[in-house]
């Protein structure tokens, strides 16, 4: 009997896997007869709801199918997989292929505006992309530059450059500004009030008593901070090393504790009056309390208020308006691509109807909440 239960349990399992399958790779919507799959809108789903500042926010967008940012981000990418069907598909029209050495050429580019190639793996390790998801998004970008160039001149002049230049000359402003690095010893009393109350042994613990043993963890992170700032004024040169096996600002560490260039209103009050009363080459003289923990702050550079002068800054100016004509030039394109273009909402789910409706709905039993606790709070 056991035998036949296993048995049965197997076959539903297989059952149960083949359905999601199946509706991973079932049709929504087909573009000129090209497909756009449950499994590709899933895809780039998941990923616009995880970003980080929806994690930052502690927002889980896939919690309410019916709330409004759940239905914003639905619409946006079943725009953004319909565009990249149509210009897939005048992509392989007009016989555009993208090289390895054309993404290899890419990749170089960067590292050499980045200054490293361990920049750039520093920079890819804090947004959380691998390598080989970053090449794949960049072949991407390569293709889409290849079929702007295809559609007519993106170059910039010297005058419209300057004209950019002198139009928006607050952009190139830049008040006094310093260069930090930092070791972080974090401190959350909160977090640390519910650690100690979730232990079975502090169970029978009075307010006081855990008030208490917060107290002793936070003098005890104090204590660390104090040791590593001693061991760090032996010798600075020591001082990137420390924050990679210590920092708990793990964004920064991987980098030695830089922080890079900052004006004085980027950071928080505590922290920015430390850094910008010290010298360059200098370490604090205790740590520093923020709403984040104790920070050592080492200042390795200082940077008076400037201007950035238009022969330095022409470059990026240049970079950045290219980069626009393109991006006008496709949306030009894709816009004529979808008015010439057999659009099938197969699963009338996806479809902008069905889109309206469901925000509309959303933004109506919104507006029926915010006006019951209004009120509520009358009564």
């Amino acid at each position: 009997m056991k035998g036949k239960k296993l048995l049965a349990t197997l076959a539903l399992s297989a059952v149960l896997f083949a359905g999601c399958g199946l509706k991973s790779g079932e049709t929504i919507i087909t573009v000129n007869d090209k497909k756009i799959t449950q499994g590709q809108f899933d895809e780039m789903f998941n990923k616009q709801a995880n970003n980080g500042m929806m994690k930052a926010l502690g927002i889980d967008v896939k919690s309410d199918k019916n709330s409004f940012i759940y239905l914003l981000i639905k619409e946006r990418v079943i725009n953004e997989l319909i565009v990249k069907a149509l210009l897939e598909d005048e992509i392989a029209k007009r016989g555009i292929e993208v090289t390895n050495k054309d993404v290899d050429d890419a990749v170089k580019e960067i590292i050499d505006k980045l200054g490293s190639k361990e920049q750039l793996d520093n920079l890819l390790k804090e947004h959380g992309i691998s390598a080989s998801q970053f090449k794949k998004e960049l072949k991407e970008e390569v293709k889409m530059k290849k079929l702007a160039k295809e559609l007519g001149s993106s170059s910039v002049s010297d005058a419209e450059a300057k004209k950019f230049y002198n139009e928006n000359t607050n952009k190139f402003k830049h008040p006094e500004r310093v260069r930090a690095s930092h070791i972080l010893i974090s401190v959350n009393p909160e977090e640390i009030t519910e650690i100690i109350k979730s232990d079975a042994k502090n169970k029978e613990l009075d307010d006081s008593a855990i008030k208490a043993k917060v107290d002793e963890e936070i003098k005890a992170k104090e204590a660390k901070a104090n040791a590593l700032l001693a061991e760090a004024k032996k010798d600075l040169s020591q001082f990137a090393k420390l924050a990679k096996e210590n920092s708990e600002d793990t964004t920064s560490a991987v980098k030695g504790g830089d922080l890079g260039f900052f004006n004085d209103k980027e950071m928080v009050p505590e922290f920015s009056k430390a850094a910008f009363s010290m010298k360059p080459n200098t370490i604090s003289d205790k740590p520093v309390r923020t709403q984040y923990g104790y920070h050592i702050i080492m200042v390795t550079d200082r940077a008076a208020a400037s201007t950035t002068p238009f022969e330095k800054a022409k470059p990026d100016i240049k970079g950045y308006l290219e980069n626009q004509k393109q991006i006008e030039s496709i949306d030009k394109l894709t816009e004529s691509l979808k008015k010439n273009a057999k659009i099938d909402y197969v699963n009338p789910e996806y479809s902008p109807e069905a889109g309206k409706k469901a925000i509309q709905e959303s933004i109506k039993n919104s507006e029926e909440t915010s006006k019951q606790l209004k009120e509520q709070k009358k009564k």
